[in-house]
């Protein structure tokens, strides 16, 4: 199951007194909060109050996923047969570098090298790719082409190796110094929905559409990392569609079709049966797209096909601000904290 096959039914529409300014810079604050979808917008928030600071417009297609580059300069949307590029410190609402030679289908999954240096990409096209970021503008370095459309990319903490889950159930491994790469099938046929590794480096999620998440204890080799098969966690009854380690690597949450994401703490991770910390749902919520965690892992930011983003405790789970104002199904949300930019 990809963004392409969401369905708008049930979508609401919300109120615009919420929606404020249509200008200004979007990283003035130190919390920048973005969200994106089907309304052909993407939306910064202030993320204390809900109140929405600034809207662009992405009127070539639905957004399908979002990433803040580590400097909270720039944000990057990938949409149907293109990427669009904006600048978050100046009012301009247009993309400043648009991108569409050679992207034939979605692209479904955007992520930055730490030093924002180069950027990656992978899509339904069947292929990862590499940009560079240094001038701002994007230029293809390197191609990585799969047998199936791709779902998820994830880089090491290691910077050095980007894992590809692809439609068809294999995980790529691609080592990007020696240019080899490796395959791993959990469960054939099965689609990889998302990957994510934790910060420092111990475990690897693997999320997909029966459901389930896949763990692996990963260690340094002589040329790449070595995984280990860890648990298998039936997370949940439906497609899984999201999976993120938070920020301390404590917790680990999954999202899902049935309208929940789920808190699971990596420290049961040595358990036979692994439990959620907390499942975080509520009554007009639905399909559970993507999430974020906020720099301190004490919240997490989750975007829903209802078009509402919402705000959880962690520790508690308790549900502490919706963020409203788009018109139809949310795919996207991106969180970035530039007060912990080195």
């Amino acid at each position: 199951m990809t963004h392409s096959d969401i369905t708008e039914e049930g979508t609401k529409e919300k109120p615009d007194d919420i929606q404020a300014a249509q200008a200004g810079p979007a990283s003035t604050d130190q919390v920048i909060l973005a969200t994106a979808g089907y309304d052909h917008t993407i939306k910064f928030w202030a993320a204390h109050s809900g109140v929405c600071t600034r809207t662009h417009q992405h009127p070539d297609s639905q957004v399908n996923c979002l990433e803040i580059t580590p400097d909270g300069n720039m944000l990057a949307a990938g949409g149907y047969q293109h990427i669009r590029m904006y600048d978050l410190t100046s009012g301009n609402l247009n993309p400043i570098v648009n991108y569409d030679q050679g992207i034939t289908k979605n692209v479904m999954a955007v992520g930055c090298q730490d030093d924002g240096k180069w950027m990656y990409t992978g899509g339904e096209d069947c292929s990862a790719r590499i940009w560079d970021l240094k001038m701002r503008n994007l230029s293809c370095q390197r191609i990585f082409q799969a047998n199936a459309p791709v779902n998820s990319v994830c880089l090491h903490p290691n910077q050095q190796e980007l894992i590809v889950g692809d439609q068809a159930g294999v995980i790529h491994r691609w080592n990007l110094k020696n240019d080899q790469s490796e395959q791993l099938i959990p469960e054939p046929g099965t689609a990889i929905q998302h990957i994510d590794i934790d910060p420092v480096g111990q475990y690897m999620a693997v999320v997909n559409s029966k459901g389930k998440c896949y763990i692996w204890s990963l260690s340094t080799g002589e040329d790449n990392t070595q995984l280990l098969p860890k648990i298998q966690i039936p997370a949940h009854d439906k497609y899984a569609l999201c999976c993120k380690f938070s920020p301390d690597s404590s917790l680990l949450a999954t999202t899902s079709a049935d309208q929940t994401c789920k808190i699971w703490r990596t420290s049961d991770f040595s358990l036979q049966e692994v439990n959620p910390v907390h499942e975080l749902t509520c009554e007009t919520q639905r399909w559970v797209w993507d999430c974020s965690f906020t720099a301190d892992s004490a919240y997490i930011v989750t975007a829903s096909s209802d078009g509402a983003a919402r705000l959880w405790n962690t520790k508690s789970g308790a549900l502490k601000r919706e963020y409203l104002g788009h018109q139809k199904a949310l795919t996207s949300v991106a969180f970035r904290d530039i007060s912990h930019v080195k």
